[in-house]
Protein backbone atom coordinates (compact mmCIF):
# COMPACT_ATOMS: atom_id res chain seq x y z
CA UNK A 1 0.00 0.00 0.00
CA UNK A 2 1.30 3.02 -0.88
CA UNK A 3 0.09 7.01 -0.48
CA UNK A 4 1.10 9.79 -1.77
CA UNK A 5 -0.19 13.57 -1.37
CA UNK A 6 0.38 17.04 -2.04
CA UNK A 7 0.18 20.42 -0.46
CA UNK A 8 0.49 23.84 -1.82
CA UNK A 9 2.56 26.82 -0.16
CA UNK A 10 0.77 29.69 1.33
CA UNK A 11 0.25 33.42 2.30
CA UNK A 12 -1.02 35.10 5.34
CA UNK A 13 -2.06 38.38 6.74
CA UNK A 14 -1.90 40.36 3.23
CA UNK A 15 -1.36 43.44 5.12
CA UNK A 16 -3.97 43.42 7.21
CA UNK A 17 -5.32 40.47 7.89
CA UNK A 18 -3.21 39.07 11.49
CA UNK A 19 -3.39 35.86 11.78
CA UNK A 20 -6.57 35.53 9.96
CA UNK A 21 -6.32 35.69 6.31
CA UNK A 22 -3.81 33.12 3.64
CA UNK A 23 -4.30 32.28 0.47
CA UNK A 24 -2.55 29.04 -1.36
CA UNK A 25 -0.10 28.95 -3.65
CA UNK A 26 0.79 26.65 -6.66
CA UNK A 27 4.22 25.59 -5.31
CA UNK A 28 3.69 21.80 -3.81
CA UNK A 29 5.66 19.84 -1.27
CA UNK A 30 4.67 15.97 -1.61
CA UNK A 31 4.64 12.90 0.96
CA UNK A 32 5.06 9.58 -0.04
CA UNK A 33 4.16 7.10 2.37
CA UNK A 34 4.37 2.90 1.72
CA UNK A 35 4.97 -0.18 4.37
CA UNK A 36 8.67 -0.69 5.44
CA UNK A 37 10.33 -1.01 8.72
CA UNK A 38 12.74 1.65 7.91
CA UNK A 39 14.03 4.03 10.80
CA UNK A 40 11.50 6.66 11.07
CA UNK A 41 12.08 10.53 12.25
CA UNK A 42 9.70 10.33 14.93
CA UNK A 43 10.27 14.27 15.60
CA UNK A 44 9.97 15.15 11.78
CA UNK A 45 6.81 18.00 11.88
CA UNK A 46 4.89 15.70 8.96
CA UNK A 47 5.70 12.85 10.83
CA UNK A 48 4.13 14.26 14.70
CA UNK A 49 1.37 15.21 12.60
CA UNK A 50 0.55 11.78 11.00
CA UNK A 51 0.83 10.04 14.52
CA UNK A 52 -1.94 12.27 15.42
CA UNK A 53 -4.17 10.00 13.37
CA UNK A 54 -2.36 6.76 12.79
CA UNK A 55 0.66 4.68 14.17
CA UNK A 56 4.02 5.61 12.24
CA UNK A 57 5.34 1.95 12.92
CA UNK A 58 5.59 0.04 9.61
CA UNK A 59 5.23 3.15 7.27
CA UNK A 60 8.54 4.62 5.64
CA UNK A 61 7.86 8.39 4.68
CA UNK A 62 9.41 10.01 1.55
CA UNK A 63 9.17 13.74 1.50
CA UNK A 64 10.01 16.00 -1.51
CA UNK A 65 10.20 19.85 -0.65
CA UNK A 66 9.75 22.50 -3.00
CA UNK A 67 8.54 25.42 -0.66
CA UNK A 68 11.34 27.51 0.59
CA UNK A 69 11.57 27.23 4.30
CA UNK A 70 11.71 29.96 7.34
CA UNK A 71 10.84 32.05 4.38
CA UNK A 72 6.99 32.95 5.82
CA UNK A 73 5.79 30.64 2.73
CA UNK A 74 3.65 28.12 4.95
CA UNK A 75 6.42 25.43 4.48
CA UNK A 76 5.00 23.80 8.03
CA UNK A 77 1.71 24.00 7.37
CA UNK A 78 2.31 21.91 4.08
CA UNK A 79 4.37 19.90 6.19
CA UNK A 80 1.69 19.27 8.82
CA UNK A 81 -1.34 19.23 6.36
CA UNK A 82 0.18 16.27 4.30
CA UNK A 83 1.07 14.21 7.42
CA UNK A 84 -2.54 14.86 8.64
CA UNK A 85 -3.83 13.73 5.24
CA UNK A 86 -1.81 10.68 4.25
CA UNK A 87 -2.88 9.25 7.72
CA UNK A 88 -6.60 9.77 7.13
CA UNK A 89 -6.12 8.06 4.31
CA UNK A 90 -4.00 5.20 5.53
CA UNK A 91 -6.82 5.00 8.21
CA UNK A 92 -9.56 4.86 5.13
CA UNK A 93 -11.32 8.60 6.72
CA UNK A 94 -12.50 11.18 4.51
CA UNK A 95 -11.81 14.15 7.22
CA UNK A 96 -13.22 17.95 6.29
CA UNK A 97 -10.58 20.79 5.84
CA UNK A 98 -12.13 21.83 9.37
CA UNK A 99 -12.02 18.48 10.85
CA UNK A 100 -7.63 18.08 9.85
CA UNK A 101 -7.29 22.12 10.90
CA UNK A 102 -8.61 20.85 14.59
CA UNK A 103 -5.95 18.19 14.71
CA UNK A 104 -3.02 20.04 13.45
CA UNK A 105 -3.17 23.58 14.33
CA UNK A 106 -1.65 22.88 17.62
CA UNK A 107 1.51 22.11 15.99
CA UNK A 108 1.11 24.83 13.40
CA UNK A 109 0.89 27.05 16.11
CA UNK A 110 -1.89 29.77 14.29
CA UNK A 111 -4.46 28.69 11.68
CA UNK A 112 -4.62 30.90 8.51
CA UNK A 113 -1.90 29.08 6.96
CA UNK A 114 -2.69 25.16 7.54
CA UNK A 115 -6.33 26.06 6.81
CA UNK A 116 -5.21 27.61 3.40
CA UNK A 117 -2.83 24.45 2.42
CA UNK A 118 -5.99 22.07 3.10
CA UNK A 119 -8.64 24.00 1.53
CA UNK A 120 -7.14 25.79 -1.29
CA UNK A 121 -8.45 29.50 -2.66
CA UNK A 122 -8.11 32.31 -0.07
CA UNK A 123 -9.56 31.57 3.30
CA UNK A 124 -10.47 33.15 6.70
CA UNK A 125 -10.22 31.78 9.88
CA UNK A 126 -11.82 32.02 13.03
CA UNK A 127 -11.98 29.88 16.65
CA UNK A 128 -10.99 26.83 14.44
CA UNK A 129 -13.50 27.62 11.81
CA UNK A 130 -12.91 27.82 7.77
CA UNK A 131 -14.55 30.42 5.20
CA UNK A 132 -13.06 29.78 1.74
CA UNK A 133 -14.42 33.00 0.66
CA UNK A 134 -12.58 33.34 -3.01
CA UNK A 135 -10.64 30.79 -5.43
CA UNK A 136 -8.68 33.64 -6.13
CA UNK A 137 -7.82 37.50 -5.34
CA UNK A 138 -7.86 40.28 -7.70
CA UNK A 139 -3.87 40.44 -8.83
CA UNK A 140 -1.30 38.58 -9.89
CA UNK A 141 1.39 37.12 -6.84
CA UNK A 142 5.25 37.27 -7.70
CA UNK A 143 6.98 36.27 -4.44
CA UNK A 144 10.43 37.77 -4.05
CA UNK A 145 12.39 35.41 -1.46
CA UNK A 146 15.90 36.37 -0.07
CA UNK A 147 18.57 34.24 1.17
CA UNK A 148 17.85 34.91 4.89
CA UNK A 149 15.48 33.31 6.64
CA UNK A 150 13.13 34.13 9.48
CA UNK A 151 11.85 31.77 12.57
CA UNK A 152 8.43 32.29 12.95
CA UNK A 153 8.47 32.52 17.04
CA UNK A 154 11.16 35.36 16.42
CA UNK A 155 8.89 37.09 14.22
CA UNK A 156 6.51 36.83 16.99
CA UNK A 157 8.44 37.93 19.92
CA UNK A 158 9.32 41.09 17.65
CA UNK A 159 5.23 41.69 18.33
CA UNK A 160 4.29 44.53 21.01
CA UNK A 161 1.71 43.04 23.58
CA UNK A 162 -0.36 46.49 22.70
CA UNK A 163 -0.64 49.00 19.70
CA UNK A 164 -1.85 52.64 19.76
CA UNK A 165 -5.63 52.71 19.40
CA UNK A 166 -5.35 54.83 16.15
CA UNK A 167 -3.09 51.88 14.77
CA UNK A 168 -5.85 49.19 15.14
CA UNK A 169 -8.62 51.27 13.99
CA UNK A 170 -6.12 51.91 10.75
CA UNK A 171 -5.41 48.22 10.54
CA UNK A 172 -8.96 47.02 11.29
CA UNK A 173 -10.73 49.71 8.16
CA UNK A 174 -8.00 47.63 5.85
CA UNK A 175 -8.57 44.32 6.99
CA UNK A 176 -12.56 45.03 6.60
CA UNK A 177 -11.71 46.63 3.23
CA UNK A 178 -9.22 43.31 2.30
CA UNK A 179 -12.46 40.79 2.89
CA UNK A 180 -14.89 43.05 0.81
CA UNK A 181 -11.71 42.81 -1.80
CA UNK A 182 -11.82 39.37 -2.05
CA UNK A 183 -15.16 38.78 -1.90
CA UNK A 184 -15.99 41.32 -4.95
CA UNK A 185 -12.79 40.40 -6.62
CA UNK A 186 -12.15 44.79 -6.77
CA UNK A 187 -8.43 45.36 -7.84
CA UNK A 188 -8.97 48.84 -6.26
CA UNK A 189 -10.92 47.51 -3.35
CA UNK A 190 -7.47 45.27 -2.97
CA UNK A 191 -4.83 47.84 -3.39
CA UNK A 192 -6.03 50.01 -1.09
CA UNK A 193 -6.54 47.37 1.82
CA UNK A 194 -2.69 46.23 1.39
CA UNK A 195 -1.65 48.47 4.23
CA UNK A 196 -1.23 47.54 8.05
CA UNK A 197 0.18 48.83 11.34
CA UNK A 198 -0.31 45.66 13.51
CA UNK A 199 2.59 43.33 13.05
CA UNK A 200 4.52 44.39 9.43
CA UNK A 201 6.14 47.66 11.55
CA UNK A 202 7.25 45.57 14.10
CA UNK A 203 8.51 42.83 11.80
CA UNK A 204 10.63 45.33 9.25
CA UNK A 205 14.25 44.95 10.79
CA UNK A 206 14.13 41.18 10.56
CA UNK A 207 12.07 41.96 7.08
CA UNK A 208 14.19 44.93 5.24
CA UNK A 209 13.12 43.68 1.91
CA UNK A 210 9.45 45.12 2.82
CA UNK A 211 10.02 48.65 2.67
CA UNK A 212 12.91 48.47 -0.26
CA UNK A 213 10.35 46.74 -2.45
CA UNK A 214 7.75 48.94 -1.34
CA UNK A 215 9.82 52.40 -2.42
CA UNK A 216 10.32 50.57 -5.91
CA UNK A 217 7.37 49.20 -6.64
CA UNK A 218 7.09 48.46 -10.88
CA UNK A 219 4.51 49.63 -13.02
CA UNK A 220 1.17 47.58 -12.67
CA UNK A 221 1.97 46.74 -9.07
CA UNK A 222 -1.28 47.91 -6.86
CA UNK A 223 1.04 46.99 -3.47
CA UNK A 224 3.29 44.19 -1.94
CA UNK A 225 3.05 42.61 1.32
CA UNK A 226 5.02 40.68 3.82
CA UNK A 227 4.42 37.07 3.30
CA UNK A 228 3.30 35.51 6.69
CA UNK A 229 5.74 36.66 9.69
CA UNK A 230 8.69 37.03 6.53
CA UNK A 231 11.47 37.67 5.35
CA UNK A 232 9.67 36.84 1.67
CA UNK A 233 7.47 39.77 -0.10
CA UNK A 234 4.79 39.58 -2.04
CA UNK A 235 4.08 41.93 -5.18
CA UNK A 236 0.49 41.70 -6.08
CA UNK A 237 0.26 42.96 -9.71
CA UNK A 238 -2.88 43.96 -11.60
CA UNK A 239 -3.96 41.13 -13.89
CA UNK A 240 -2.57 40.85 -17.26
CA UNK A 241 0.63 42.52 -15.75
CA UNK A 242 2.60 40.29 -13.68
CA UNK A 243 5.12 38.95 -16.51
CA UNK A 244 6.01 42.88 -17.01
CA UNK A 245 6.27 43.37 -13.15
CA UNK A 246 8.48 40.34 -12.60
CA UNK A 247 10.93 41.52 -14.98
CA UNK A 248 11.16 44.57 -13.31
CA UNK A 249 11.79 43.11 -10.03
CA UNK A 250 14.55 40.78 -11.02
CA UNK A 251 16.49 43.80 -11.94
CA UNK A 252 15.80 45.67 -8.71
CA UNK A 253 16.48 43.06 -6.92
CA UNK A 254 19.01 40.25 -8.55
CA UNK A 255 20.00 39.44 -4.82
CA UNK A 256 16.27 37.69 -4.79
CA UNK A 257 14.54 35.05 -6.27
CA UNK A 258 11.16 35.95 -7.90
CA UNK A 259 8.71 33.38 -8.18
CA UNK A 260 5.79 33.98 -10.61
CA UNK A 261 2.93 31.88 -9.26
CA UNK A 262 -0.91 31.63 -9.22
CA UNK A 263 -3.41 31.11 -6.36
CA UNK A 264 -3.86 27.41 -6.19
CA UNK A 265 -7.79 26.56 -6.26
CA UNK A 266 -6.41 23.22 -4.28
CA UNK A 267 -5.87 22.25 -1.01
CA UNK A 268 -4.14 19.61 0.07
CA UNK A 269 -5.21 16.36 -1.96
CA UNK A 270 -4.20 12.37 -2.88
CA UNK A 271 -1.96 12.00 -5.87
CA UNK A 272 -2.73 8.50 -6.58
CA UNK A 273 -6.57 8.76 -6.74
Amino acid sequence: MTIRVKAPASTANLGPGFDCVAVALDLWNELEVSRGDGEVDREHLGVRAFALLAPVEGWQFRWTDRIPRERGLGSSAAVIALGLLAAAKVRGQELSSEELLALGVELEGHADNLAAALAGGVCLTWEGRIARVADTVPAEPIVLVPSETVSTAAARAALPETVPHADASFTVARAALLGAALASGSAEHFAAALADRLHEPYRAANAPLLPAVREQLPDGALGATLSGSGPSVVVWAREGAGDACARELEQAFPAEKALQVTVSTLGTQPLNE
